[in-house]
């Protein structure tokens, strides 16, 4: 079976056990504070299994796309050393939401591993949680009971608390949870150790395909675990893995999954797979990385430095460095690998054939920039094995080691082969120092502490913004939250008008008020599909009826923002073509960003007639025509735009105003004409094919337009009221650039008579030629004279020259050749000690260097100093 048809026999298995076939969530997670990547597939029924959202169908299977760089077994460096860890990977799952729980789910395993598969059963380990004594839990001994009939016992392996009870975080629910483990190890191997001694030992050919957990406690702020009110079946099987059992390789790598794009790799860099253990990693590594990549581009995130683009930018920078080193290749590499990725792949992902041409351009430049950071480090580095080399040492100290990987990119194992080809050492214990030092940092920074929720009554959110700015509510629930030292509360309202930051948009503000006291609302987050509400101090009374009640002037002003940003969007396609989409974008009250997608920069004739289609739609006042709740293939017969990289449910909310048509959930201004009017104020490349507007709606547009307008009336009034202000400002500037040409011919003249008589009054002293003056002379003049004075005496020349210019001092020290090679001197650091006379400070070449400061009265001691440095 080829890798497609293993992934649909998966899916169409469990839909004929009444599973609802689900689309895979994007791999890049947006508006989930706790999370940057989808790295499991339980990620996109986080808020059911939470019991914050109800589940369409109870059950539900899938293939998720998944990005784990960190964790067990996953460090990013390790990728691509063994055979059977990636950073991007399929995950496999079958889902039950309180329907069947640990015997349906073990049955059906072993139905689809041994009955549709053909798996050897006598090659298959499970593996059960042995209990934990400290948490007072039993062995699973139902989950070994169901494995006892389909395996011996010797293949029913006690599991310990780290391998086989899977917690979501530090809270929320948790259970134990049974792995199937696969021996595909040859027979003659078998036969030597048994593969039950081999589980969960890291053996590249005894490996986890498959881990179903069974969710059944809630761990709580304490630590403590209480029951769930639902039990969920979570489970995930490894697609690489599974292909790997099913196509008899020994390696995730040999399979159909990576080896069109290895051999594409090999074909590009002229390296056969299979011939050196480092061609054959770095193979890998490119394959692994280029997927990883790939999709996340596709799934709206660009490379950057910061948050997840940081993630992304750095594992391109691994594929890029590992084509550097050990595949020979100097220029971009990896975004030519695309096709083949697109031709294996595309069926399954269609994102990757739509988003073509932006993921090659954004993989090209990212590629471009680190070859050319990547060639500035190695010249570093030869440098700091130039100063070992003039100091006699053999060994780089860790914290070079250090700065190399965190500024440019170097792992230590890079710097260590350089190093070792040119015969040095790295302090690699003085690196991991260093490298803990700035983990702490980190972990100091980002460390969040959530107490428990405290349940005030019992319900579901509802969410009434779309309708109401106020409306009656209760607290549901609440907790503490303390980050960097600052204690706030979060609280979940049972009905809120209040809008939770989400789609670029940022969240309410405003007030809950009982008979008592009024609570101030100072921000709203979304999480796990809800309103939480931010709040600097709780009620007095926490159970009072309240009146939530938004900021109006806030609201109205992010809802025109948003507003024109779908107006914007559409106007741009109209402009510039179909292939513009939304690559994000921020709308607050005040602030209006929108980024695109698009290959060069956009004229000031197009950004003109973008704002004019903008503004007639906004002077249309065209009505806000919403549809709730629409089944999402009718959304998409009403022409509403989708979004690649967003999770779109069966039902969506679809936005229209006159000809713009989007699938949206959020706030939007009732009618366009409430915008005002809008004016771009900047357009600017963001990455590669990505482009940004900046611009200003409404209130905020009127009062950039009073500033302009006040500016040209303080400009107007310069040139006397001038009725013509163009014309006036035009002859200022030719008769400026006129007298400039004077004063530049006047100061060439002025130049060439200093020389003269300079040289003229030039002291001998011992055969050399010392040149010394103070004038009232600019930096580039003092340039021009220096340059005119070495060129006409070429031998035996020191001159000294301190001039004035706009109350600064400056110091120039001009040699000729043969007084830097015959007497040693050199002008950069004599400059350097006499500028401590005029309070500065200076440098330059050994034949010329010059030096600024403060103190103008030092000047002529300063000169004095440079000739006594010469001791001529």
């Amino acid at each position: 079976m080829t890798a497609n048809e293993i992934r649909d026999s998966f899916k169409k298995f469990f839909e004929s056990k009444g599973h609802l076939i689900v689309p895979s969530a994007p791999m890049v997670i947006k508006d989930d504070p706790t999370l940057m990547f989808t790295n499991a597939g339980m990620n996109q029924f986080k808020d059911i299994i939470l019991g914050t959202r109800e589940p369409k169908s109870r059950r539900a299977t899938d293939s998720q796309k998944c990005l784990r760089v960190s964790g067990k077994h996953n460090d990013l460096e390790e990728v691509g050393h063994d055979t059977y860890h990636h950073t991007m990977f399929e995950m496999l799952g079958n889902w039950s939401f309180g329907d069947y729980f640990k015997k349906g789910a073990l049955d059906y395993a072993w139905e689809y591993l041994v009955d549709v598969l053909h798996l050897d059963p006598n090659n298959l380990y499970a593996t059960v949680f042995e209990g934990s004594a400290e948490e007072g839990l039993p062995r699973d001994d139902e989950a070994a009971s169901i494995w006892a009939k389909h395996l011996p016992a010797d293949h029913i392996i006690n599991g310990n608390k780290h391998d086989n009870f899977w917690e979501m975080g530090e809270t929320g629910p948790c259970g134990p949870c049974s792995e199937i483990h696969l021996d595909s190890r040859t027979e003659e191997e078998k036969a030597k150790t048994p593969g039950s001694e081999l589980v969960n030992k890291d053996d590249p050919q005894v490996i986890e395909i498959w881990n179903i957990v069974f969710m059944q406690y809630n761990r709580k702020a304490d630590s403590t675990l209480e029951p769930l009110p639902m039990h969920v079946i979570d489970t995930g099987m490894g697609f690489e893995r599974l292909v790997r059992a099913l196509q008899g390789k020994h390696s995730n790598y040999d399979t159909d999954v990576f080896q069109p794009i290895i051999k594409e790799i090999g074909r590009i860099s002229n390296k056969e797979y299979g011939k050196e253990e480092k061609t054959d990693v770095a193979m890998r590594v490119v394959a692994d990385h280029l997927r990883a990549v790939a999709f996340s581009i596709a799934d709206g995130q660009l490379p950057s430095n910061a948050k997840a683009g940081y993630v992304i930018r750095r594992i391109l920078r691994r594929a890029v460095r590992y084509a550097y080193t050990f595949l020979d290749q100097k220029e971009a590499f990896l975004y030519k690998l695309l096709p083949v990725l697109i031709h294996e792949m595309g069926d399954a992902y269609p994102e990757l054939p739509a988003q073509r041409e932006l993921i090659g351009r954004v993989m090209k430049e990212e590629e471009d920039s680190f070859l050319r950071t990547l060639e500035k480090g190695i010249n570093l580095l030869s440098e700091a094995m130039a100063t070992l080399k003039k100091e006699g040492k053999k060994e780089l100290d860790g914290i070079q080691a250090f700065r190399m990987f965190d500024t440019y990119g170097f792992p230590l194992d890079l710097t260590e082969l350089i190093c070792r080809e040119n015969g040095y050492t790295v302090d690699e214990k003085q690196f991991n120092e260093e490298m803990q030092k700035q983990k702490e940092r980190a972990r100091n920074a980002a460390q969040v502490e959530n107490s428990d929720w405290v349940e005030i009554k019992a319900g579901e959110q509802q969410f009434v913004g779309y309708d109401f700015t106020e409306h009656e509510c209760n607290i549901l629930r609440y907790r503490k939250v303390t980050q960097k030292k600052n204690t706030f509360f979060e609280i979940v309202l049972d009905f809120t008008p209040f809008y939770g930051e989400m789609g670029g948009q940022v969240g309410d503000c405003g007030v809950i008020c009982s008979e008592n006291e009024t609570i101030e609302i100072i921000d709203t987050k979304r999480e796990n599909g809800q309103s939480i509400h931010i709040v600097k101090k709780l009620p007095v009374d926490p159970k009072a009826d309240f009146m939530a009640c938004v900021d109006i002037d806030k609201r109205d002003g992010s809802a025109a923002n948003h507003t024109a940003t779908h107006l914007l969007d559409y106007a741009l396609k109209q402009v510039l073509g179909d292939h513009v989409e939304q690559k994000g974008s921020y709308v607050s009250a005040d602030t209006l960003r929108f980024d695109f997608s698009h290959f060069q920069k956009v004229t000031d004739e197009e950004i003109r007639e973008v704002e004019r289609l903008v503004n007639d739609m906004i002077r249309q006042d065209l009505p806000l025509d919403e549809h709730r709740d629409t089944p999402i293939d009718e959304a998409k017969k009403l022409g509403a735009v989708a979004l690649f990289g967003e999770k779109y449910g069966d039902k969506v909310r679809v936005v229209r105003f006159g000809p713009s048509c989007e699938f949206c959930g959020g706030i939007h201004a009732k009618s366009t004409g409430r915008i005002g009017m809008l004016k771009i104020i900047s357009e600017s490349s963001v990455a590669a094919g990505i482009r940004r507007i900046e611009a200003k709606t409404g209130k905020e547009c009127e009062e950039m337009m009073y500033t302009l307008e006040d500016g040209i009336r303080a400009i107007r009034g310069m040139f006397n009221n001038a009725k013509d202000l163009r014309g006036v400002i035009e002859k200022y500037i030719e008769e400026h650039d006129s007298m400039k040409k004077d004063i530049e011919k006047f100061q060439a003249q002025t130049v060439e008579r200093a020389k003269e008589k300079l040289i003229a009054q030039a002291k001998d002293v011992n055969g050399v030629k010392v040149i010394t003056a103070v004038l009232p002379l600019d930096a580039a003049a003092t340039k021009d004279l220096v340059f005119k004075i070495r060129q006409s005496v070429q031998e035996n020349l020191l001159c000294v020259i301190g001039t004035e210019s706009a109350g600064k001092p400056m110091l120039s020290v001009m040699l000729s050749e043969d007084m830097v090679k015959n007497h040693n001197l050199n002008a950069g650091q004599m400059v350097r000690e006499a500028a401590k006379l005029i309070l500065g400070g200076g440098g330059g070449q050994p034949h010329y260097a010059t030096a600024g400061g403060k103190n103008v009265d030092g000047l002529s001691s300063a000169v004095d100093k440079v000739i006594e440095l010469a001791k001529l």
